[in-house]
């Protein structure tokens, strides 16, 4: 696929960013972006630029990664206006109708990147130009005559931004990964109780803190929020607040089932029209699952011609899921190239020490290994940038654990019959999910419900035998652990969208991609696509015992049936119980115990332990995150 659809030729940058606010030691030195920049190399290794102010208070660094136009005149740190300075890491995939509105506000522009019409929107809109983007983005502004650093990061956590702030000097230093800050001097050091819950739980991430991350000293920028920072009265104040949230107590009532679908086509197809704007190879991650599949389709009904596509995916022969069969269908169906890999035992672990490198603190399972396999794949066959179905199962409502909080609302909305039969629905798609008393009480009094599950949650850690008593003592913290009250199916939509869940998944995608030096695109997060979704009904996105409802018969007429209405869920998942059972991976997870014992979280006994190997999924896999928590020490 060289030429989508309208490609369109524009300047593209797949970066790495870094700055320093420094006004008091005026200590932003080029040696100092250059040692953080040194180490974002992967994310951008086709070029470098700085930029300082004249006092050093003030400087940028980026990394270049050009999927075309390799003129100066969209080189970064750029400056417009004689006024501003952006250093900017993603795509604006609307900078084309942008630019034509700006354009008619009398703004203009010397070249064709989507970095510069970002920096106009600043200069048109201010803090309001936020709102008009559709796009993956973390990018820092200088205003030389306000002298405000402008940041801002995109809705859903697509793009990183990891800030620290020494309060001692008043120094800011930001980058888009952790190592840049760790270069320049600000040390690594874990967070104890975020270590801790994810022992415990398997958590990596902090639902009630989104600022915070598994080492002191570093923030991450929230999704959907930007920061403002000035220096007055000898003294820098930072103010970071939100610019965009979804309502999704916002109910539309105009929608039938069929004006539903035809508004979900529309939506999905501009997204995926506008994620296709390149003049480089572009591809698809293909797993056989629905969303990808859907994505594929869509993208051939598009094109509208006998190009082909390329699709890259992971396969496990002999594996029970293994999803080949159903890759096989969607190639046959649209004559793709389609391109795979079978990672193994042996190459996970002599991987592993780079995979940590790249992700930086620690993962839930070997999945992200398959995924980091696929996008090497990608660039072994020079296609810069892939279309993933990220997003799709946290809107649409795709992961069986749905089922019950769907169960529930019916119960309380419409009574137990209609509850039952949907029960019994899936019971025939196979989901015979445990159903008892509680879920009654989850029903009518979801707060009492959320409650209990929190205080699990927490005795599951506190109760934990593996784990010293001090260690507990000391950094054990109940406001960390969080569950929220589900009224109804959107809730927990909500919260696993823009709480807990996906941006997880959207660091996977991120570090992974950006250590083959891709680029990841994802349809399924247009912020107005998933406005649409939250506003209809729960019944629309589960129905009749089938997940993903909408997006189901949005596909029906498009998709082979059997992918349709696939009625098993995997998670693009490799054989990691195998895995786990390898000797060289055992020792690795011997000795990943041996350091958490020395670091006194984990008691002594638990070195003698015999490891239990579990798959990719599957609950409290314990010799797994100490695997992963001793190795990002």
């Amino acid at each position: 696929m060289h030429k989508p659809i309208n490609a369109l030729i524009f300047h593209h940058l797949m970066c790495g960013i870094a700055g320093i606010f420094s006004p008091v030691i005026k200590n932003s030195t080029q040696l100092r972006l250059q040692a953080m920049t040194n180490v974002l190399q992967h994310r951008g290794p086709d070029g470098e630029g700085f930029w300082m102010n004249e006092n050093a208070a003030v400087g940028f660094g980026h990394r270049r990664l050009s999927i075309i136009e390799l003129s100066q005149s969209a080189a970064q740190p750029m400056q417009y206006a004689d006024r501003f300075v952006i250093t900017y890491n993603g795509e604006l995939y609307n900078y084309i109708e942008l630019k034509k509105q700006l354009e008619t506000k009398g703004f203009h522009f010397n070249n064709h990147s989507d970095t510069e019409v970002i920096v106009a929107a600043y200069a048109c809109f201010g803090k309001e130009c936020l709102q008009y983007f559709d796009g993956m983005f973390a990018f820092a502004i200088w205003d030389k005559k306000e002298q405000i650093l402008f940041c801002a990061r995109d809705r859903f956590g697509e793009k990183p931004f990891y800030y620290s702030y020494n309060q001692s000097n008043q120094e800011l230093i930001f980058a888009s990964e952790m190592k840049a800050l760790w270069n320049v001097g600000i040390p690594k050091e874990m967070d104890n109780t975020m270590l801790l819950n994810y022992i415990g739980l398997g958590w990596v991430q902090n639902p009630t803190n989104k600022h915070q991350t598994f080492y002191n000293n570093i923030s991450s920028l929230p999704p959907a929020h930007y920061f403002t920072c000035h220096f007055t009265n000898d003294e820098v104040n930072i103010s970071i607040l939100p610019y965009w949230d979804i309502d999704k107590s916002f109910m539309a009532k105009e929608f039938t089932e069929q004006t539903a679908k035809e508004k979900f086509i529309e939506l999905f197809t501009t997204s995926l029209s506008r994620r296709l704007r390149s003049d480089v190879a572009i591809g698809s991650s293909l797993s056989g699952g629905l969303d990808s599949s859907s994505i594929v389709a869509t993208i051939q009904h598009l094109l509208k011609s006998s190009e082909k596509q390329k699709t890259f995916s992971a396969v496990f022969p002999g594996f029970e899921k293994d999803e080949s069969k159903y890759i096989q269908t969607v190639i046959e169906k649209y004559k793709v190239d389609n391109f795979t890999t079978s990672p193994s035992a042996n190459d996970f672990i002599s991987d592993f020490q780079k995979l940590l490198y790249y992700q930086e603190e620690p993962f839930q399972s070997s999945s992200i290994y398959a995924q980091y396999k696929v996008y090497e794949l990608a660039k072994q066959h020079n296609v810069t940038v892939i279309l993933d179905g990220q997003g799709a199962d946290e809107t649409l409502a795709g992961y069986t654990k749905y089922y019950h909080w769907y169960w529930q609302e019916q119960i309380a909305k419409c009574g137990f019959s209609a509850s039952k039969n949907e029960r019994d629905c899936a019971a025939k798609n196979g989901h015979q999910l445990p159903w008892n008393y509680k879920n009654y009480v989850a029903a009518f009094i979801p707060q009492l419900a959320a409650n209990l599950l929190e205080t699990k949650s927490f005795k599951s850690i506190t109760h934990n035998k593996d784990i010293q008593p001090d260690f507990l003592q000391a950094f054990a913290n109940r406001d960390t652990i969080y569950k929220p009250a589900v009224y109804n199916l959107n809730d927990i939509l909500y919260f696993n969208t823009m709480q807990f869940g996906l941006e997880e998944l959207l660091r996977y995608a991120d570090r992974n991609s950006m250590a083959h030096a891709r680029e990841v695109r994802l349809p399924f997060l247009s912020h107005e696509l998933v406005e649409f979704i939250f506003s209809l009904p729960s019944s629309f996105k589960i129905k009749n015992g089938f997940t993903k409802h909408l997006l189901r018969i949005s596909m029906h007429d498009t998709l082979p049936s059997s992918i349709v209405w696939r009625t098993d869920k995997i998670g693009f998942e490799p054989p990691q119980k195998q895995w786990m059972e390898h000797s060289s991976l055992q020792e690795y997870i011997q000795e990943s115990k041996r350091i958490l014992v020395q670091k006194g979280v984990l008691h002594k006994k638990v070195i003698d332990q015999v490891i239990q190997p579990k798959t990719a999924h599957e609950a409290n896999n314990y010799n797994w995150q100490y695997l992963c928590a001793a190795q990002c020490l």
